[in-house]
């Protein structure tokens, strides 16, 4: 058995729209292949001992136990290793539970497919599953010790994998309201929403916290003189930066007891409290100035910890913190009551669970020692012995609720507090004998103010009510009924995706300020570059969807991204799926056109409810698409009497159709004219059917987006096919004596599509054709079948990258399909593409095109580009006219008839 891939999806994918993160695992069973698990001697036995929590798993027979009776009659070792990854994670604190496994075309070889929480754990737990199975299988066994280390490998990287606390809660509620959550390269940072409506966060800090009000908050002794010179009761204190001004600190201060902490400190690092002597004072003194060289010494006041929680404006929670601390038995010392809470369930490493474990370090020795007790003392039976001296949750302390207790004068006064300090989300510390009574009357202090406050001890106290304290932050940073997303528009198919992707963009550009794009040739805003190269997969769009500038999105998806890496959003506004044709077969594990046409159909079903899928009806595997489509359908058609359409448009459905030379939109008793084919620049003058196909497309895509018809067809009239705006697709160029024609088409489906419009030319016609050497021979044969039915002379060339072919061996396979095509058509066969253009372009026939289908586009571009082409004219732009609706006519009259010629535009 031995694993040959393993692949790790982050959004909806090929498996699953729902589950997003997945890890998929080609996995060959090697000897294996023919031994289910019932004919493997112990394997059952072996498996149960180790795993007996398997019980738990359904499976397809759909009930408690099903699971294991599939492996008891007889099940395959993927299926098996998939229920075992998902219950290592389980086991470990992550709760997962999809699973799919899958065999492949290959004998013996399965997709395993499991669902994961934290990416590398998903990872560790098909390597520890795979070691499981194959442990037992060998030897009948799992020990009791790899299991156990495999477990602990886990939870660690589950420790060190998630977010903290406060992210954790904030992402939480903004997913609980539909609003996206990505992380950030940087700084920990995660943005919340897409593209200009984005906010970020880093903990509790938000995009619309105060630089000014963050730096106050952090200089403590500034943010005391501006409480005090306001009338908020501050302690008494001072600033120090040597030993030498200590004492005269202490006795300007009244005395002792005192407190000495940083000038920058926070979650109680270098801060010592009660502090009663003078050798008690040069030791925090010490402590204090580990971490800043700038000391306060402020009077000790006595009375409870309390945190209070500003966000907005308004008092959202208060938490009464407790130092660590253990309390006696009478018999137990303070060591081993230590160990005895850090065995509490509740208590985990760092930010891990609702607890932190207590401290047992040389500064709890020093909180002992002044209790006058050691680690080994035996407390008597409720006495409280305290670990350290600061409250901070992150040292092992407690948080009890006291949100209902606090006085209004004191909610007022912290409210005031956070805007003196200019912090949208404030945690106040205020030490004071009694919440439940003003502050002024009890001798209460504010004792300091922080910045970027951690949340846990809110949502999740050691007693009393959590309190839902994400929430409010979240709809201060997006109200409610304000935008979080922009929209997207997602484009996939076979063919003619770049083509249509541009096409959107550029219609949208009438009605936006910035435009985001990705294609095969790069990531643009608007018209600026800002990385070449292909570019349909999940980071470039993310770069779109991060950047705070863009409007709309506008995005090529290729199948890679549906197989490899899964989308990098979790649904679309528009999805637009244009064809579905054989290419790319045999690879990735996609063997047929029905299995293609399900790939491609990841984008029809990651449409939102309330968003539109783009289907081609002309295509009956992309028109079956609609009934995996959650919001709602309109088609494009070539075809004025396509049934799909009629039926779709008579029950208030939109389509676009090419209806008597014009592009037009149905819409229930509406025909939009938006323009004849034949005076659109990307039609070819109406000889290029598949460019037809494409503007309908992209056509309806910006009309269920609310773009009007003029803008529509003003961006229709001003889109050329050229090597400018949509370089490989369509360029024509006019050498003079005959004009040259460049196009990315690679396999069949798309050299049919330029056979369109080739066949419509008035001249003799050259092919310089040639495919990819990692299609199968009989894609190659169809393509130089195709071929010899569309052009008068062949030139056959290789790609310089042979994808694992010898030299030669692809024009061979191509040359055979020539002749099936076509037996008295010799072609003639220069492997070299660089040679094999320059001898088409050498030898272009008067009057005649010569076509090109390269492997580098812009090789070829600038081998045409070296021969000085003549400009193109330009086609002649249209007014357009007044439009009119259309009259109302009955159901009876409208059934079965498609729309009548009465338009709402013309042209």
């Amino acid at each position: 058995m031995k694993i040959l891939k393993t692949l790790t999806l982050r959004g909806p994918n090929y498996w699953s729209i729902r589950h997003k993160r997945l890890i998929v695992v080609r996995l060959d069973l090697a000897d294996l292949s023919d031994r289910p698990s019932d004919t493997i001697p112990g394997f059952y036995g072996g498996l149960v001992e180790a795993l007996p929590s398997l019980e738990s798993h359904f499976c397809s027979p759909g009930c408690v136990g099903g699971f294991l009776s599939r492996v008891r009659e007889g099940t395959m070792m993927g299926h098996i290793m998939e229920h075992v990854a998902l219950e290592l994670q389980v086991l470990a604190g992550m709760e997962v539970g999809f699973g799919r496994t899958r065999e492949t075309a290959e004998p013996g070889v399965y997709q395993v497919v499991f669902q994961y929480c934290h990416e590398e754990a998903g990872r560790y737990a098909a390597r520890a599953a795979f070691r499981l199975c194959e442990s037992i299988v060998a030897t009948g066994h799992y020990s009791q010790a790899e299991l156990e280390k495999d477990l602990a490998d886990l939870r660690e990287i589950k420790a060190d994998s998630a977010l903290g606390p406060s992210t954790g809660a904030l992402v939480q509620a903004a997913e609980q309201r539909s609003i996206p959550a990505m992380p950030l390269v940087s700084r920990g940072m995660i943005q919340l929403g897409y593209g200009k409506y984005q906010r970020r966060i880093q903990a509790s800090l938000t995009s619309c916290s105060s630089l000014l009000g963050v730096e106050l908050a952090g200089d403590k002794d500034s943010t005391k003189q501006l409480l005090d010179q306001a009338g908020v009761p501050v302690p008494q204190g001072a600033l120090i930066h040597s030993l030498a001004e200590l004492t005269e600190s202490i006795e300007a201060i009244g005395g002792y007891p005192i407190v000495i902490k940083p000038l920058n400190g926070n979650h109680g690092r270098g801060i010592t409290l009660d502090i009663q002597s003078w050798g008690e004072a040069e030791k925090a003194y010490d402590v204090a100035r580990k971490v800043c060289k700038e000391i306060i010494v402020e009077k000790f006041y006595t009375g409870s910890d309390h945190r209070i929680l500003v966000v907005n404006g308004r008092v959202i929670a208060v938490a009464e913190r407790l130092p660590a601390h253990v309390v006696g038995n009478g018999k137990d010392s303070v060591a081993d009551l230590v160990a005895m809470e850090n065995r509490n369930p509740r208590r985990g490493k760092g930010h891990d669970n609702v607890l932190t474990q207590l401290p047992l370090d040389e500064a709890t020795d020093a909180i002992l020692s002044r209790q006058n007790c050691d680690r080994g003392t035996i407390l008597k039976e409720g006495e409280v012995c305290y670990l350290r001296s600061t409250a901070n949750l992150s040292t092992g302390g407690i948080a009890v609720d006291r949100t209902d207790d606090i006085h209004p004068d004191t909610v007022w006064m912290a409210q005031r507090v956070a805007a003196l300090i200019g912090l949208d989300v404030a945690g106040i510390d205020l030490v004071t004998p009694d919440i439940t009574k003003p502050v002024g009357a009890v001798g209460g202090v504010v004792v300091e103010v922080n910045a970027a406050p951690g949340l846990r001890m809110h949502f999740a106290p050691s007693e009393g009510i959590a309190r839902n304290v994400a929430a409010p932050i979240i709809e201060m940073l997006f109200p409610s009924g304000t935008p979080t997303r922009i929209p997207i528009v997602a484009v996939t198919g076979t063919n003619g995706k770049t083509t249509t992707t541009r096409l959107i963009a550029h219609i949208f550009r009438q009605v936006h300020d910035n435009v985001g794009l990705t294609t095969t040739d790069g990531i643009y805003i608007n018209d600026h570059l800002i990385d070449k190269g292909d570019n349909t997969g999940p980071l470039s769009a993310q770069v779109v969807l991060q950047d705070p500038t863009v409007d709309i999105a506008v995005l090529e998806s290729a199948r890679v991204e549906f197989c490899r890496s899964g989308l990098a959003f979790d649904t679309c506004d528009v999805g637009v799926v244009l064809n579905v044709a054989a290419d790319h077969l045999g690879l990735g594990d996609i063997n047929t056109i029905d299995e293609m046409a399900r790939v491609k159909a990841v984008i029809a079903e990651a449409v939102d409810p309330d968003g539109v899928a783009i289907l081609n009806a002309d295509d009956e595997r992309v028109a079956a698409m609609a009934d995996r489509v959650r919001g709602q359908v309109a088609y494009f058609s070539m075809n004025p009497e396509n049934p799909i359409v009629l039926d779709h448009v008579q029950r208030g459905g939109v389509a676009a159709v090419y209806d008597k030379g014009y592009l037009t939109i149905w819409q229930q008793d509406w025909v939009h004219r938006i323009a004849p084919a034949k005076q659109l620049p990307v039609t070819m003058a109406g000889k290029a059917p598949f460019m037809i196909a494409n503007a309908l497309a992209a056509s309806l895509a910006a009309f269920v987006q609310g773009v009007e018809i003029d803008a529509i067809q003003a961006a229709l009239l001003s889109f050329r096919a050229s090597a400018e705006q949509t370089p490989g697709r369509m360029n024509l160029f006019n050498l003079g004596k005959y004009h040259a024609l460049v196009d990315y088409a690679h396999n069949p489906a798309g050299y049919e599509a330029v056979g369109g419009f080739v066949k419509n030319w008035v001249g003799p016609t050259v092919g310089v054709i040639g495919g990819p050497g990692d299609r199968r021979d009989c894609d190659l044969i169809e393509l130089g079948q195709i071929s010899a039915g569309i052009f008068d002379q062949i030139v056959i060339k290789e790609d310089f990258d042979k994808r694992g072919r010898e030299l030669g061996e692809v024009a061979t396979v191509i040359t055979e399909g020539v002749t099936l095509g076509n037996p008295k058509l010799t072609p003639q066969v220069i492997l070299d593409e660089i040679e094999a253009i320059n001898q088409a372009l050498d030898n272009g026939p008067e009057g005649g095109l010569v076509v090109i289908f390269p492997e580098s586009v812009t090789r070829a571009i600038d081998l045409i580009n070296a021969r000085n082409p003549l400009p193109e004219v330009a086609f002649e732009a249209i007014e357009p006219k007044p439009g009119r609706k259309r009259r109302q006519t009955s159901g009876a009259e409208r059934n079965g008839k498609r729309p009548q010629a009465v338009e709402s535009v013309t042209v």
